[in-house]
Order: C-alpha cells, then sequence, then structure tokens
C-alpha cells in the first residue's frame, strides 16, 4: 500500500512513532494524529502532517481519517499499577470504540489495531501458545488485562457486525532505539545498562521482540493480514537474566543479580499495603509482579507464515537501545 495516505493514532508512543518512520521511510503520505500535550521529537525530522487530538475527540478522529485508506491504531494504556483503573478503560476501550466508529465513516482498506500477547491464553500443560490459544487467566491478569481482552473483543465485535477490515496485533514487550519517554520497559533497561538495577527475578523468562521488527509486522499486516485473525509478534522468549546481562555487557556496568521470585512477591505485598493505606498508584504491588510471569511462551510462526514476517535476534535491539540511551545521556540523567 505503498504511496497511499495512511494515519498513525498515537504516533508519539514507542511503536506508534517507529511505524509512523517505517512509513515515511517507504514513501508513504503519512498523517499521524497525537495529543495536544504529546512530543512528536520521535518524527520531527520526517514529513508527516501532524492533527492534534486524542481517541476521546470523535471530530478530531473524523477529521484525521478523512481520505485515509489504512489506519494504524497504536493507543494504548499500559498501566497496569493504576489505584483506579478508569483510566485504562477510558482508553483502551471507551476511546478505542470512537476511533472505530469513526474508522466505519471513513471506508478504509485495512485498520491495524496494537493488541497485546496478554490476550492470548495459557496452556494447561504448559506448551507453547498460538493465536488459537483462548484467554483462560482473567483471574490473574487483573483491570489491565481485562481491559486489553476488551479492547481486542470489541475489535473483532466491529469486523462481524460491521465488516472493519480489522487485524489485531499481539505484540509483546518491546526493546530498541527511539525509546524517548522511556516506557517502563526501557526504564528498567536503562537501569540495568547504568548499573543502577542490582537485582532481577531469578529464573524468570518473557517474550520480547524489538521495536523496529513489531513496526514492520504491523506494515506487513496492512497488506497480507487477514481480516478478523490476530497475529503474535514476538520474536522469543527471554530470561530476565539475559535481557539486563546483555544490557550491562553493552554498557560495560555491573551485571544485575537474580534473587528468587519469592523476593519480589513480598515486595509486592508490601507495595499493596502502600497502595491501600493511601490510595495511590504503587508500581511495584502484586499484580505488576504476577504479570511478569504470565503469559508463557509463544509461537510466532503464523506471523512469519502468513506476513512473511522475520524478526532479527533481540539481542541486536538491546545493543541499539543502549546506544540509544548513551547518546541521550539517559544512563547518567534519569
Amino acid at each position: 500500500m505503498a504511496g497511499s495516505t495512511t494515519l498513525v493514532i498515537g504516533a508519539s508512543g514507542f511503536l506508534g512513532s517507529h511505524v509512523t518512520r517505517q512509513l515515511a521511510d517507504r514513501g508513504d503520505q503519512v498523517r499521524v494524529l497525537v495529543r495536544h500535550s504529546s512530543s512528536t521529537e520521535a518524527f520531527d525530522d520526517l514529513n508527516v502532517e501532524i492533527h492534534r487530538g486524542d481517541v476521546a475527540d470523535i471530530e478530531a478522529l473524523r477529521k484525521a481519517m478523512v481520505d485515509c485508506k489504512v489506519v494504524y491504531h497504536c493507543v494504548v494504556d499500559v498501566r497496569a499499577f493504576l489505584y483506579r483503573p478508569d483510566e485504562l478503560f477510558a482508553t483502551n476501550v471507551d476511546g478505542l470504540r470512537n476511533v472505530l466508529d469513526a474508522a466505519l465513516e471513513a471506508d478504509l482498506d485495512k485498520f491495524v489495531f496494537t493488541s497485546t500477547i496478554g490476550t492470548i491464553g495459557v496452556e494447561a500443560d504448559g506448551s507453547v501458545a498460538t493465536e488459537e490459544s483462548s484467554f483462560n487467566w482473567a483471574k490473574e491478569g487483573g483491570e489491565y488485562i481485562r481491559s486489553r481482552v476488551m479492547a481486542e473483543e470489541l475489535v473483532f465485535k466491529y469486523v462481524r457486525e460491521h465488516d472493519l477490515p480489522a487485524v489485531a496485533m499481539c505484540v509483546s514487550n518491546t526493546f530498541g532505539p527511539g525509546d524517548y519517554a522511556p516506557t517502563m520497559h526501557g526504564a528498567l533497561l536503562i537501569d540495568a545498562a547504568a548499573g543502577r538495577r542490582p537485582i532481577y527475578p531469578f529464573g524468570l523468562s518473557a517474550e520480547v521482540v524489538g521495536v523496529e521488527d513489531a513496526a514492520a509486522a504491523m506494515l506487513l499486516a496492512a497488506e497480507r493480514g487477514t481480516v478478523g485473525d490476530r497475529y503474535i509478534i514476538s520474536e522469543r522468549y527471554l530470561s530476565q537474566h539475559e535481557l539486563y546481562q546483555t544490557a550491562a555487557d553493552v554498557a560495560g556496568a555491573a551485571a544485575p543479580r537474580g534473587v528468587p521470585m519469592a523476593v519480589f512477591r513480598v515486595l509486592g505485598l508490601a507495595g499493596d499495603g502502600v497502595r491501600l493505606l493511601t490510595h495511590k498508584d504503587v508500581r511495584l504491588c502484586s499484580l505488576c509482579i504476577r504479570l511478569l510471569t504470565l503469559p508463557g511462551q509463544l509461537d510466532h510462526s503464523k506471523a512469519e507464515r502468513e506476513l512473511g514476517w522475520h524478526p532479527t535476534p533481540i539481542h541486536d535491539h538491546i545493543r541499539k537501545a543502549v546506544e540509544f540511551y548513551r547518546e541521550r545521556d539517559m544512563l547518567t540523567h534519569r
């Protein structure tokens, strides 16, 4: 779909900015919708048309979609630690519904939705899960995961009932350059590279992917993705030890030390107590610790087979991320 008008909603975010850059680099006419308070630093050097607004503003959404044939929805509130989760649902579900309504009016060729591996089910026997693994861990996932599952289900409802040409991309934990904010995962990587992260949960692993590869998958989905399908976008199941060791090695920092998961569970319980006493957000809570362990290992072969997506080793992206943080002096001043 090179050369067509495309819209990226949430272009100031980590994944959204890389989608924007790859579209612009291949010659698309790119339009972005970002909030009035959002920075455009990640794409200031690109020739893109900037619209200001958010997913709560239906008129801004309609205007942004005029003459667009493809929309990439990259707006996600990932703050699982919120004491009051209303904001999660306001953005991830209610805001998405506004976007979907505007998309129906726009007569799109493709709507590419950023979902999460958190909507993939966990196999009871511990085997590798696929897109066919139905979500089955609502009790453990809390309100954040509930909002993401509701969002994906809403997209597929619009596919079934309104013929919206949408695909859902179940993206895992992203790492790489251009993490200006930084993201929560990026902040932990910075601490490891700077020698400020002395410990990590021993024996814990998670699905990871390079952000540039994830963005490439989004573009491929617009061209080749099957409407109504979802695709796991993850490169591998990586141990926390290897993740932080790689970052520390690139930066020449002291490697962090693994401690039993039980220690982090106790810290999470302590965080829960602080939340109950203060009614404030606490990042280190039981839910956040629990989410580190779910879901399990995933199979991304469907994306390779149907989209022609071929991710590169995550270690290359970790190295590029650390170099980016170093160039911006984020290893010493964060």
